[in-house]
């Protein structure tokens, strides 16, 4: 039976079955954190499964704008379990009216899609390029609003986790979209799908802009496409060293993942590895 580690924070600890048993029955904190837990702890057990699922369909826990915060919980949670039969689960939820809880489904078929056979998304593609009809017109900053008509970014990076080389001309138009942040994603999206260096160079160069928060969203998204040319400028970025240890974490999985070699780390691996020490 798992045991959630103490928390200086006083949060609860949990046994598979109270987690369970607080997201079915219990208050509003008490699902919403229990949802937490179970994908925390990548709860596999069919039970648990099943009453995540079963959130995704909740009525009862809505925050004062009408949004589904245990939803999008439950969502979140179901993306870390590796489980192929939530696929369809998560898909429906990309229906959902409410903005966050179609973004928390669309980030979570793509942390499935990181474990699973990419045969278990036939039906969820369809649906995400469904996201993304309208191009650029539709995509337009909404004046007042805190986001955009869709979860755009969600959507392409997904699609680039997927492969789905017939995004291409869909996601294209957003190297051109008025905010940075929805054209980093295209670039990360569009080289994970084609491996032309003009987009992990595009991001690269990113790296020099003027807000932070941009130059960390882009530092992972180098991390997350393992983009080699870009390790000096990741170490050299004016950003937090943790960032930058996690992106460089990222080249260098990569890199060991696509050599066959089993010797001694090659001189990149260790190229890598020294520019991490630099860092610590």
């Amino acid at each position: 039976m798992i045991n959630s580690p103490s928390s200086s924070s006083g949060a609860p600890q949990l046994t598979v079955d109270q987690a369970i048993t607080n997201l079915l029955q219990g208050d509003q904190g008490e699902r919403y954190y229990a949802a937490w837990w179970l994908g925390r702890f990548r709860v596999k057990e069919p039970e648990a499964i099943d009453a995540l699922v079963a959130a995704l369909e909740d009525e009862s826990d809505r925050t004062p704008e009408g949004g589904y915060a245990l939803r999008r919980n439950a969502a979140r949670a179901l993306g870390k379990l590796a489980e192929p039969r939530v696929v369809p689960a998560l898909v429906e939820c990309l229906h959902c009216p409410d903005f966050y809880v179609r973004e928390t489904a669309a980030q979570a078929l793509g942390e499935l899609g990181e474990d699973l056979d990419l045969g278990h998304f036939d039906a969820a593609i369809p649906e995400l390029l469904n996201l993304l009809e309208g191009g650029l017109e539709a995509a337009q900053p909404i004046p007042g609003c805190p986001h955009l008509a869709q979860p755009y970014n969600a959507t392409i990076e997904t699609l680039g986790i997927l492969g789905v080389k017939a995004a291409i001309p869909y996601i294209e138009p957003f190297l051109n979209h008025p905010l940075a942040i929805e054209q980093y994603g295209a670039a990360r999206a569009l080289y994970q799908l084609t491996g032309d260096r003009k987009y992990g160079d595009r991001l690269v160069a990113a790296l020099q802009g003027d807000k932070l928060q941009l130059r960390r969203a882009v530092l992972s998204d180098l991390g997350a496409i393992g983009y080699l040319p870009a390790a000096e400028a990741i170490a050299q970025t004016l950003a937090e060293n943790s960032l930058k240890l996690i992106s460089l974490k990222g080249l260098l999985e990569h890199h060991l993942q696509a050599s066959d070699s089993q010797e001694s780390p090659s001189q990149t691996a260790i190229d890598l590895m020294i520019l991490m020490d630099s860092l610590l």
